[in-house]
């Protein structure tokens, strides 16, 4: 399981490069964890890549909102192995950003291209523009090659 489970982590972060770990090898951002719409997501997103910029990660946008059954069932596909929040956290800055009625946070996500669906993905390379983005329907087809290639194992 563990197995399928980095693959698709693979598969979703094809062609970003792997970045270097701090000195103590924690963090010391305290990543934004929950979709909030109370919270100024600019003002998180411009934290979470100064604190990319450092350690020479790169910011995993997720982009979602507490209303979403399908966000909520990829951070508890995320959190269960412990080598994938390893390795989530050396290479990437996470910042959820609500999206919802109370907060769309139009502003901040006009930066980046449309999004199609929830959960959304964007990988931010280190001055905050995006170079990857991942959509629900590329998790689907991601997660369908895995399934298939599990059965023939």
């Amino acid at each position: 399981m563990t197995t399928r489970i980095l693959m698709l982590l693979t598969v979703m972060l094809v062609h970003v490069p792997s970045a270097a770990v701090g000195q103590d090898g924690a963090p010391a951002y305290k990543p934004v964890l929950q979709y909030d719409p109370k919270r100024d997501a600019a003002k998180d997103v411009d934290e979470a890549v100064a604190e990319a910029r450092s350690p020479g990660r790169h910011v995993l946008l997720e982009v979602g909102g507490e209303w979403c059954i399908w966000c909520h069932r990829l951070d508890d596909f995320l959190a269960k192995p412990e080598e994938l929040g390893a390795l989530l956290e050396r290479n990437f800055v996470l910042v959820k950003v609500n999206f919802s009625p109370e907060n769309k946070n139009e502003k901040v996500l006009s930066l980046y291209p449309e999004i199609g669906g929830f959960p959304h993905f964007f990988v931010l390379g280190r001055e905050g523009s995006c170079c990857i983005r991942r959509t629900p329907e590329s998790w689907k087809r991601a997660s369908s090659t895995i399934a298939r290639d599990s059965r023939r194992s």
